[in-house]
């Protein structure tokens, strides 16, 4: 039988070693990161990073779907949104995660919950972000005048997920696969029972598990240990600990005796088969097994699934799905099929790749590619603090953090034996959610056993060496101007190099290419695509699965971006593994062997993506607004295809269009490249030297200039049938340049009014207050060399709300037109607006992707720091007149696509 044993409160052993305590004791230390326990059973992870300016606090609760009763389903992830509507001492989050200028949010999944912000690193901001989640803890309201409002935001959240077949598919799949345990429930539970749920009944849910001992707080970035474990005595040390106690989770899912299977009938535009298996639990020694298995067979190009599918044509994408769950988990298999292919050979190759791993088991040389891979992104993780402290959430929820660091160990001895055992054990019919029920005498069946102890498991666990620190930098424009250099290469190229250590030696980078002009690119938008997409399919000397496996060797990740006159490189490496990726880079851009299978593979994966845009809500109704509001003749390389159009242009592709395009178009003599992180600065530019230099192509690049279009406003509405959600976006064109003196009042006021987080004019109107939308914003674009901006918004929404929520998005606008912001709104969005600004050049991908494009611009980091001054030096005045002169009611152009009766 599947064995499903949970223990009642986390680390079991480590609440009976700090028992009768009076101070917080110090439990174990692995890598960096030191675990405390404090008298009321909470534990705090600390960890440490100088090296980044930022600070994230991390609150992960050990209550998720699977404790969930009769109609309790979606009740902790509607109590996820509950707890950002205010506590006692906090009674309007929202405004102040905006004042202090925080990335926050909340994730509910099977075993956990948790609550994150980043913000910049300061002892204000620390302090603060403490008391807020100690208040929250124990003292969030949990109203039920908010729940009227917020559950339809998470019913808008529901029927989102709805749109997309596939996702629907693989819920039917695992609750058929469960009969009792709650793995097969999905988290976001049931539209009636989100509907109906009694406050009373949130609120005990809420008073039983979030508490002091059900809970681990991690503080990771730039902190003083001793300054922040005083910080968290004084904020959650005075939380008693609870006399309730949380009984085991008990239910036992019973072995599966038989194939079962699901058949989902929605309208759609393309097809998908997948099977589901039972596995073991996240923390079982075998479950990294399983993830190695994952890559061997989706990995793209070399996956076993991937090449008898995709590459023979027969599907058009593979996935594959093993959550490191709690209990007892599933493994999932997926591909997507388009329409006019046959769902049944695709369903039968797939299980034919199954069932040849028992003649043709998975080779040592296949383990060793995927485990590489994994290791890689695990690696690429942990040397970035923020995502190290959110991803230990995970861990968390399986029984204790310190089980990442044992998943790396065991996936390191991952051996092929290992992995065709578990293939041999687990992926049977009787296991699986495909087939029929057929009588047999002697029913083989596939026993799950029960997870090990995860207190045994990490008792005196060590782990590794932690990684070096790094300098503590500081993020501001001034001092990012003073470290970074730059320079020319020969033909005309420009980079710039920000060298600066970095946790882990990373190195973050981007390289811009410019192709082109606007009469020589007529008619080439999809070659222009196809072109860059090619790049890292293939070489002379290296195949695509050969590219892949040595950027996983390196740590290393490449990735190429095309679209009109511009292709973008982004690379993630290490000072020791750079020289070589460059290299690497270097012969995917000048030796691209456009080979015609992967080409076509590539055609068909495009083509799938787009059949399932042709009938979702939200990528219809933004093509359809940007075909509005940028109007272009058909042929011009700006022109906005409609999907069947683009499906067209690909089908019409061939492989000499690429082999052309690249060949005219492509060259190195007005590209911009920008490094930032720890690097050998001769090395880096001898290789963008050999890479840019002196590269010439027969057609030379001009840009094209923008163009400002004076639309008449339309109000269309595009039906999409048997879609739960709709999807609302509008807009008006601004005569803009972000030179413009009104640019940064003009920024503020997009940020109050649709930027923040839940606390802007619409958020707080639309979502907070009349719960129309689960996710609603704005944007402001501004151009840099002509006048051409825009000024637009978006929310999703239940199509029965399209009357609703147009008039209170037309209510809230005319309002701010009329009556404009306040004192209040502006002082709190200085403050935070600043501050975002501020953490997202501490952010070195963000950071680099903002200097090279400076480099382009011929601007420096004086720029920002000029922008910085204005957004601190705006007036009321400055702010109410720029937007009442550049905004207008009557000139909103608004797109609607959904299931409108």
């Amino acid at each position: 039988m599947l064995l499903v044993m949970t223990v009642a409160c986390y680390n079991a052993g480590a609440q009976k070693a700090g028992a009768g305590k009076t101070g917080p004791v110090k439990v174990t230390e692995v890598e960096g990161i030191t675990e405390y326990l404090l008298p009321n059973g909470l534990h705090v992870l600390l960890f440490p990073d100088q090296s980044k300016p930022t600070i994230t606090v991390n609150v992960t609760y050990l209550v998720g779907s699977r404790m969930e009763g009769y109609g309790e389903t979606g009740m902790a992830h509607l109590l996820e949104h509950m707890l950002f509507k205010g506590s006692t001492k906090h009674p309007h989050i929202p405004d102040e995660l905006t004042a202090h200028g925080a990335s926050p949010n909340g994730s509910t999944s099977y075993d956990r919950t948790n609550y994150f912000e980043t913000f910049a690193a300061g002892d204000a901001n620390l302090e603060w972000g403490l008391s807020l989640e100690s208040d929250r803890m124990v003292n969030s309201f949990i109203a039920e005048k908010d729940l009227k409002s917020e559950f339809s935001v998470v019913r808008n959240e529901f029927e989102m997920g709805e749109n997309y077949a596939p996702n629907i598919l693989e819920e039917r799949v695992l609750s058929t696969m469960y009969l009792w345990h709650n793995y097969g429930k999905a988290t976001i539970g049931s539209k009636e029972d989100i509907e109906k749920v009694p406050i009373k009944n949130l609120q005990a849910f809420y008073k039983k598990y979030y508490q002091p001992d059900n809970a681990v707080l991690l503080v990771a970035g730039k902190i003083d240990v001793t300054k922040t474990l005083a910080l968290v005595v004084k904020y959650f040390g005075a939380i008693p600990k609870p006399t309730r106690v949380i009984d085991p989770c008990y239910t036992i899912e019973p072995a599966q005796d038989g194939e079962r299977s699901v058949t989902l009938n929605r309208v759609g535009d393309a097809q998908t088969v997948s099977v589901g298996y039972h596995i073991v639990a996240g923390r079982d020694n075998d479950y990294a097994a399983f993830d190695v298995l994952n890559e061997a067979l989706t990995d793209q190009p070399n996956g076993r699934l991937y090449q008898s599918m995709v590459k023979t044509g027969l599907a058009s994408g593979i996935s594959a799905d093993d959550p490191a769950l709690k209990d007892p988990g599933f493994f999932y298999l997926s591909a997507d099929v388009l329409k006019e292919k046959s769902l049944d050979q695709a369903k039968a190759a797939l299980f034919a790749t199954l069932d040849e791993i028992a003649t043709k088991p998975i080779t040592s040389d296949e383990v060793e590619k995927a485990k590489n891979k994994i290791i890689k992104n695990f690696e690429e993780t942990y040397r970035n603090t923020t995502y190290t402290g959110l991803t230990l959430s995970e861990y968390i929820a399986q029984g204790d953090w310190r089980l990442a660091f044992l998943y790396r160990d065991n996936l390191k001895k991952v051996t092929a034996d290992d992995v065709n055992r578990i293939v041999k054990t687990y992926l049977i019919p009787s296991n699986s959610t495909v087939g029929e029920f057929i009588p047999t005498a002697n029913p083989v069946r596939a026993t799950v056993p029960a997870p090990p102890d995860a207190a045994a498991l990490v008792k005196d666990y060590k782990g590794q060496a932690a990684l070096a620190q790094a300098e503590a930098f500081d993020p501001s424009p001034t001092n990012i101007e003073k470290r970074t250099k730059r320079g020319n290469i020969p033909g005309g190229a420009k980079y710039a190099l920000l060298n600066k250590t970095t946790r882990g030696n990373t190195v973050e980078g981007r390289i811009t290419l410019r192709l082109g002009d606007e009469k020589s690119l007529e008619n080439k938008a999809t070659a222009a695509s196809l072109t860059s997409a090619m790049l890292k399919r293939g070489t002379k000397d290296h195949t695509m699965a050969q590219i892949n496996e040595t950027l996983d060797k390196l740590s290393s990740s490449v990735y190429f971006y095309g679209s009109g006159q511009t292709v973008t490189i982004v690379i993630k490496s290490t000072k020791p593994n750079l020289a070589q990726t460059l290299d690497l880079v270097n012969e995917m851009l000048h030796e691209p062997s456009f080979g015609a299978d992967e080409f076509k593979t590539l055609k068909d994966e495009n083509t799938s993506s787009l059949e399932q845009e042709r009938s979702e809500p939200q990528g219809i109704a933004f093509r359809e607004f940007s075909r509005i509001t940028t109007p272009r003749p058909k042929g011009n390389i700006n022109y906005n295809m409609t999907a069947d159009e683009e499906i067209e242009g690909i089908n019409n592709a061939t492989l000499k269009d690429v082999q052309s395009f690249y060949k005219d178009f492509y060259n190195g003599n007005n590209a911009t490249a920008a490094f930032v992180g720890e690097f050998d600065e001769a090395e880096v530019t001898g290789k963008l030297n050999k890479m840019l230099g002196n590269w010439s192509s027969p057609i030379a690049y001009t840009r094209i200039p923008e163009k400002y279009d004076n639309i008449t406003p339309q109000n269309k509405e595009i039906k999409t049938p048997d879609k739960k959600n709709a999807m609302m976006v509008c807009g008006m064109n601004l005569q803009l340049r972000d030179d413009n003196p009104d640019y940064p009042a003009l920024r503020m006021g997009d940020f109050i009014f649709g930027g923040g987080f839940l606390n802007s004019r619409l958020a707080t109107r639309i979502r907070q207050k009349e719960g129309i939308s689960y996710g609603v914003g704005s944007w402001l674009q501004a151009g840099s060399r002509e006048a051409v901006g825009a000024f637009g918004s978006y929310a999703i929404y239940n199509p029965d709300n399209k009357t609703k929520l147009e008039n209170a998005w037309n209510e809230e606008l005319v309002k701010m037109l009329k009556e404009g912001f306040t004192e209040k709104e502006l002082a709190d969005a200085k403050t935070g607006f600043i501050q975002y600004r501020e953490t997202g050049r501490a952010e070195d991908a963000q950071l680099v992707g903002t200097i090279n494009n400076e480099l382009e611009l011929g601007r420096t980091m004086d720029w920002d720091k000029a922008i910085d001054d204005k957004l601190q030096a705006l007036t009321i005045t400055d702010l109410n007149n720029a937007m009442k002169k550049y905004l207008a009611a009557d000139k909103i152009t608004f797109v609607k696509a959904g299931d409108f009766k």
